[in-house]
């Protein structure tokens, strides 16, 4: 099989029908599956999925029994996935299908192991393009990523790097994360994005906060390294103090000692704080790795009734 389809599905049983007969229409001069994952959605999209399994025997339908975030859908559908290029796309059609051949084209003559999109003119809200643009520049420091390398969700990745992805079983997949792990062989091509057809984006300002906790923390050892410079630098700055205050205390006036104790006292105590606070962050999120918590729970495959 040459493609897989990976649709994480989330409140959209008005798109999700049209969107998997278009696929079937636009990809059907090649070898393709559609991996649909209900990520807990509260309407009728499972049922809708059901039924579209039913109608498509190229169609997998797996539903989890909560709500996992969209990176864990993701994760399952790629589980799941055994086409020689699997390719992620939302489920509101903001990505129009047709666009999937130019990702398998630029994956094959370029011989990329993943290729993302870029979009001339994005078509998400305000908030949306900020907390994209907030998200694409933390990755290049945290994950070492090539600054103008937007890391889209619509991507193509070769079927031997998905191997290695679904190695990762933590209860806190970032899958762009992943990537970089695991190969630089990356490629890029533009492709157009609509409007979003129905509903409204279950982008919220708390899930970027979460995204952005699970990257640093998860992804990346520089808060813990960010303490060596400061700690030296306190050492310095500790040092310099002490021989200031000495050299004062020869030559006079005596410095006030309840002065120097409480701006001590207050200064050691924010910088303890604030390592304290890191290093319960990655204590907390080794906690609930180690803790057997799962990526996702199915409720429902399609494959086992084959």
């Amino acid at each position: 099989m040459k493609l897989s389809v990976i649709i994480p599905v989330y409140n959209s049983e008005k798109t999700i029908r049209p969107l998997v007969e278009k696929l079937q229409t636009t990809l059907s001069a090649i070898s393709f599956e559609i991996v649909m994952v209900n990520d807990g959605s509260r309407d009728r999209s499972e049922v809708v999925c059901r039924q579209l399994c039913e109608a498509y025997s190229n169609v997998r339908f797996i539903s989890l029994r909560r709500n996992y975030g969209e990176f864990n859908a993701v994760m399952c559908g790629l589980n799941w996935a055994f086409g020689s290029y699997c390719v992620m796309i939302d489920d509101d059609f903001q990505n129009p299908p047709e666009e999937i051949l130019k990702l398998v084209e630029a994956a094959e003559a370029g011989n990329y192991d993943v290729v993302y999109t870029y979009y001339t003119k994005k078509q998400h809200s305000l908030g949306r393009n900020l907390g994209s643009r907030f998200v694409n520049w933390i990755t290049s420091y945290l994950l070492n990523k090539p600054k103008d390398l937007y890391l889209s969700s619509f991507k193509l990745i070769r079927q031997e790097v998905v191997q290695e992805i679904i190695k990762y079983h933590g209860p806190y997949p970032y899958i762009d994360g992943l990537i970089f792990r695991i190969t630089r062989n990356i490629g890029t091509v533009q492709v157009a994005h609509e409007k979003r057809e129905e509903g409204a984006s279950n982008y919220t300002f708390n899930k970027l906060i979460s995204l952005f906790l699970n990257i640093l923390f998860c992804y990346s050892s520089l808060p813990i390294r960010v303490f060596v410079p400061i700690g030296v630098g306190l050492f310095g700055l500790g040092f310099l103090l002490l021989l200031f205050l000495t050299i004062q205390w020869v030559i006079g006036p005596d410095p006030k000692g309840w002065q120097v104790v409480t701006a001590t006292i207050i200064f050691i105590g924010g910088i303890q704080c604030m390592l304290l606070s890191v290093l319960g962050e990655y204590i907390g999120k080794s906690f609930m790795a180690q803790s057997g918590q799962p990526q996702y729970v199915i409720k429902y495959n399609s494959g086992d009734n084959i």
